[in-house]
């Protein structure tokens, strides 16, 4: 017999739950030294304006050109995330257009192969007739059967002439 604690669980219960019952943990970023005023909290290091690195000027007199900041130039707490290494931002296009974009493609796609299926000719206009309907070509009942056992003697056959 089982015992009571193990009866009791329900796991198939618990995974048939909607998700929207069960608690979603988001992750959420913790206050950093930058978000804090009190000057003597790191050791009196200046921190610099949060700039992304990838919107700076690529083609300004950089000492690293790479990571584009200058000698001696304080960096900042949240290097990792404003650095160039980090994700590039995409300010190209805004979210709407690029969504009318999308659907303008995907409509443009399914509209052509419409197009295609509408005029494209999968048969010939008229059938090949044939007489008899191919019966003996196909192997009907009155074809003549080929054996694959059968060996035809090897040599040089003269020629007639």
């Amino acid at each position: 017999m089982l015992p009571r604690r193990l009866a009791a669980a329900r796991p198939l219960l618990r995974a048939a739950l909607p998700s929207s019952s069960r608690v979603n943990f988001a992750q959420v970023r913790s206050v950093s030294q930058a978000d804090i005023d009190d000057p003597d909290m790191n050791g009196g290091y200046v921190q610099p304006p949060p700039e992304k690195r990838q919107f700076r000027d690529p083609h300004g007199d950089w000492w690293d050109k790479q990571e584009r900041r200058n000698y001696n130039e304080a960096v900042h707490e949240d290097n990792d995330i404003l650095g160039m290494f980090s994700l590039e931002e995409y300010t190209h296009t805004p979210p709407g257009k690029g969504f009318v974009q999308l659907g303008l493609f995907i409509a443009a796609v399914f509209g052509l192969c419409g197009v295609v299926y509408q005029f494209y000719p999968d048969k010939p206009s008229a059938p090949r007739e044939f007489p008899d309907g191919l019966e003996t070509e196909l192997g009907g009942p009155g074809a003549l059967r080929v054996c694959n056992w059968i060996l035809r003697p090897v040599g040089f056959v003269k020629d007639a002439g």
